[in-house]
């Protein structure tokens, strides 16, 4: 069952996510996590289900939460960690195991994890758990709202606004290593790059969100980000993406990379919402909605993050004609 290599090398990211696909598939099924079959000889012996995929992991699932940072999690992770502590699983060399129901003797791996999948099953029902899900997406809801707000007010400002999307990524042999309070710190730098670095000298806004790919495009821990600059000024916006770029790589030492949605805005066609926009165009405003839109869906939120950080960040409106750089005050 124990797969050592890809346990080894499962980064935070992957191994939140495998936490969720288990959670989620106890949520869709009524199955244990495995079943017992007596052979002709009498001997007992393990059967896989539709769950038991879930648990190759197991050991780095239950690592995950090491306390060494202070996390708020999603309710996935969190009926995960409640169950682990709710019947007393202890680490051992055959795999996690717990007391039996009278707490008289340690049950096997196996039926550890079917009591398990019978707690974190309890719990999806409960109300806090529901509530959790619904609040996500009624959050991500008001941040839609708010952030096309935003961006009507960023284009309003000058009579061409310069529009730059571009997506923060790491590579893979760093997400390997990578943990998600190392994402927001180098989104901190980022942001403080704002007041002096020249490239920001234009800057009259900006949307930062910090998201999590899913378990097949293998881009773990990623930031999305809308840039808004004076576009009397700014009209280069390809090369705004190729300095961003550079200033990545920087902030980090050569691990992270960037994917500009400016490089080939022919792919938008008519649905073009970044690059050079005018003010008076008002029947583009539409199609730069959608592009800001993509920042905050919900398919993408965070497992885990530090206690209090915030995952989207919103530039304020600032009174001077040439920016340089918006506010770093922002809202999750």
């Amino acid at each position: 069952m124990s797969n050592r290599k890809a346990y080894t090398h499962l980064s935070q990211s992957d191994i939140a996510l495998q936490i969720e696909s288990l959670v989620q598939a106890i949520e869709r099924h009524d199955s244990p996590a495995f079943r017992f079959k007596q052979t002709r000889d009498g001997y007992l012996c393990v059967e896989d289900t539709r769950l038991s995929r879930y648990f190759t992991y197991i050991k780095q699932m239950i690592d995950l939460f090491d306390d060494r940072i202070e996390y708020s999690y999603s309710e996935h992770l969190q009926a995960f960690r409640t169950a682990c502590g709710d019947i007393g699983l202890e680490r051992h060399s055959d795999g996690p195991i717990c007391l039996n129901k009278e707490g008289a003797a340690y049950l096997d791996h196996h039926r550890s994890m079917n009591v398990l999948v019978a707690r974190i099953r309890q719990l999806t029902r409960d109300q806090w758990y529901r509530r959790k899900r619904g609040d996500r997406r009624d959050q991500a809801e008001r941040q839609e709202i708010r952030i096309c707000d935003y961006a009507d007010n960023m284009m309003e400002r000058y009579s061409r606004t310069t529009i730059v999307r571009v997506n923060f990524y790491y590579y893979s042999e760093a997400q390997d290593r990578l943990r998600v309070e190392h994402v927001f710190d180098d989104l901190d730098e980022l942001i403080a790059e704002h007041e002096n670095n020249p490239i920001f000298e234009d800057l009259i806004g900006y949307i930062y969100s910090v998201e999590q790919g899913d378990r097949n495009d293998g881009r773990g821990y990623h930031i999305h980000a809308a840039y808004f600059f004076n576009g009397n000024v700014v009209q280069g916006d390809v090369y705004k993406a190729i300095q961003l770029d550079e200033l990545w790589e920087r902030i980090t030492h050569g691990q992270g990379y960037l994917h500009s949605c400016n490089h080939d805005k022919a792919q938008y066609g008519d649905e073009l919402g970044i690059g050079r926009i005018l003010r008076n165009d008002r029947a583009i405003r539409r199609h730069v909605h959608k592009a800001v839109k993509y920042l905050v869906k919900d398919g993408q939120h965070l497992c885990l993050r530090p206690k209090g950080a915030r995952c989207l960040r919103v530039g304020q409106l600032k009174s001077s004609s040439r920016a340089k750089g918006a506010s770093r005050k922002g809202a999750n």
